[in-house]
């Protein structure tokens, strides 16, 4: 799973993503993305999810790059604790993104392959996204 290294603070607090995303919103590495339409947060099991299933359905072809990175701790209370005694232990990794984010980059197939395997990410993320290519227009996943 992702996750980083060292942080300076173990738990952090909730925080807000409305907005739209200014950095990330292009294309940069690419041909072909997936793009984020709503706010929310991003486990690194989902980011680990999609990528393995745009993998496998290009058959290892192409390059692919991941834009996000989970560097947010989410903690949790055990289940049947009593309210009070602090805040939980850290949990899971997730990464915040803002509506228009760039996800996932893909390089060295074909359109119909690249369309298909976003799709297929698509589906193991809790977000509305979209397929974008770089030569033509966009289509809603």
């Amino acid at each position: 799973m992702l996750m980083p290294k060292k942080v300076k603070y173990r738990k952090r607090m909730k925080g807000r993503t409305k907005g739209t995303a200014w950095r990330g919103s292009s294309i940069s590495f690419g041909k072909f993305a997936l793009q984020t339409l709503d706010p929310g947060w991003i486990t690194d099991r989902q980011i680990e999810a999609a990528r393995i299933a745009i993998t496998r359905h290009v058959k290892r072809g192409g390059k692919l790059w991941i834009r996000i990175f989970p560097d947010k701790p989410v903690s949790s209370k055990p289940a049947e604790t009593r309210m009070g005694k602090g805040k939980g232990a850290p949990e899971y990794w997730v990464a915040r993104v803002k509506r228009g984010r760039i996800l996932f980059e893909l390089d060295g197939v074909d359109a119909a392959a690249a369309q298909a395997a976003m799709r297929l990410a698509a589906y193991k993320l809790p977000l509305k996204t979209r397929f974008l290519n770089s030569e033509k227009r966009s289509f809603i996943i």
